[in-house]
């Protein structure tokens, strides 16, 4: 019995042991990775272009009012881009480009 007790205490110590082991908190290091990613943004001549719809390699990416410049931009991968702008069934802008990592680009909606 005497044998059966000290088993248990000392596997109730490695135990302990283990889990308070576990407690301690390696240091870490944080680091911050900025977004590179090339972005476009607008700027209107007048309050009805915000609501222009926006393709970009046609797909509908929202509305000119969603991105513009000072306050919101879109986000795109780097590369050749088709780029156009419709008003109602109007086409207001339409332009082929290229952007790279980094880069800013504005687009102005008359």
């Amino acid at each position: 019995m005497k044998k059966t007790m000290t088993a248990f205490a000392l596997t109730g110590c490695l135990v302990g042991l283990l889990a308070t082991g576990g407690c301690t908190q390696m240091p870490t290091e944080k680091q911050s990775i900025s977004d590179m990613r090339p972005q476009i943004a607008f700027k209107v001549g007048d309050d009805q272009s915000l609501n222009g719809r926006v393709l970009l390699d046609s797909l509908d990416v929202g509305t000119v009012g969603d991105y513009l410049e000072g306050s919101a931009a879109l986000r795109i991968l780097s590369g050749n881009h088709v780029l156009r702008v419709l008003l109602g069934n109007q086409t207001v802008l339409e332009e082929k480009f290229y952007v790279g990592e980094g880069a800013n680009r504005t687009f102005i909606v008359k």
